[in-house]
């Protein structure tokens, strides 16, 4: 691989934040997204961009890092073994937007690239990423547009793609101690080089452009509806489950930390409002009830 594809891939990730910053900051109308460069004691660095107090979006952040090291972490060796030892670099955007309105999904999106590197020895590299989405009050026809617009972008690299990146995303965002998915899941990939180097980098493309295709009609038609006490006390209730997730299982979160990268940065995902209830159940029947009964297991939406 050569460092022109490296420097390739890097300036479009900025791009892809650029363009999602923008889109995120024109569908809220009010907040806009604060930036802060840092950067990493290994080389390299990143930009944070963070919203907070929108009209649409409570808290949010979109972060493009590119970051290097001499002992790839832990959690990038689990399944490769053979690479403990290599020096690395890590490049990558990814996002978490947690909305006010409780109708409306929190989304999270992600699309990396990981180099192992060791001298005299040819580079390893693959990429990574997904999307998935998180409702609290879910509608069948939000589901079905989030799903069907990943299908739509994974249908130009074979038939099977979504398919099968769908069902590894319903696998991954599985809170094992609860019995639950975390949302109606999307897409999930990881160890991504058994295409061609540029294939690959068109696949990572595809997916992180098709982000706000899927999640902004859904912002939009359900931004304007009205809430009270109850679902926002059920909001904050179900964050619970995302912050569960995100510090006990989430491979991003735990890279990031055994890396040494910005706390900050990396724990920007977590919601700025949670609850945990003791043993608390939702009543038969009830729209909150439907959330764990109807959405929160794998499914078929396309």
């Amino acid at each position: 691989m050569k460092q022109a594809d490296i420097s390739q891939v890097s300036h479009y990730l900025q791009q892809l934040q650029d363009n999602i910053c923008h889109g995120l900051e024109t569908e809220d109308g009010l907040a806009t997204f604060t930036e802060e460069r840092w950067n990493h004691t290994g080389g390299g660095g990143g930009r944070t961009r963070f919203m907070a107090k929108g009209k649409v979006f409570e808290k949010g952040g979109v972060n493009f890092s590119h970051v290097r090291g001499d002992t790839l972490p832990k959690a990038a060796t689990v399944t490769r073994p053979h690479l403990a030892g290599r020096k690395f670099q890590a490049m990558g955007v990814s996002l978490v937007m947690h909305p006010d309105n409780p109708y409306v999904p929190a989304s999270h999106a992600n699309v990396r690239l990981i180099i192992a590197e060791k001298p005299g020895s040819d580079p390893i590299w693959w990429f990574g990423g997904g999307y998935d989405l998180t409702p609290y009050y879910a509608f069948e026809e939000d589901c079905v547009h989030w799903h069907k617009t990943a299908c739509q972008a994974c249908l130009p690299f074979g038939e099977n793609i979504y398919k099968n990146y769908k069902k590894w995303c319903d696998e991954y965002f599985y809170l094992k101690h609860r019995k639950e998915t975390r949302g109606v899941g999307g897409l999930f990939f990881d160890d991504l080089n058994e295409w061609d180097f540029e294939k690959c980098f068109a696949f990572i493309r595809a997916v992180g452009e098709s982000y706000l295709q899927a999640y902004l009609p859904i912002v939009q038609k359900r931004k304007h509806e009205s809430f009270g006490e109850r679902e926002k006390s059920f909001q904050c209730y179900r964050r619970g489950r995302y912050v569960e997730f995100n510090l006990l299982y989430d491979r991003g979160t735990i890279f990031g930390i055994q890396s040494g990268g910005r706390t900050e940065s990396i724990l920007m995902s977590l919601p700025p409002t949670v609850q945990w209830q003791y043993n608390w159940q939702p009543t038969e029947g009830t729209a909150e009830h439907r959330l764990t009964e109807k959405f929160l297991i794998p499914r078929d939406w396309v």
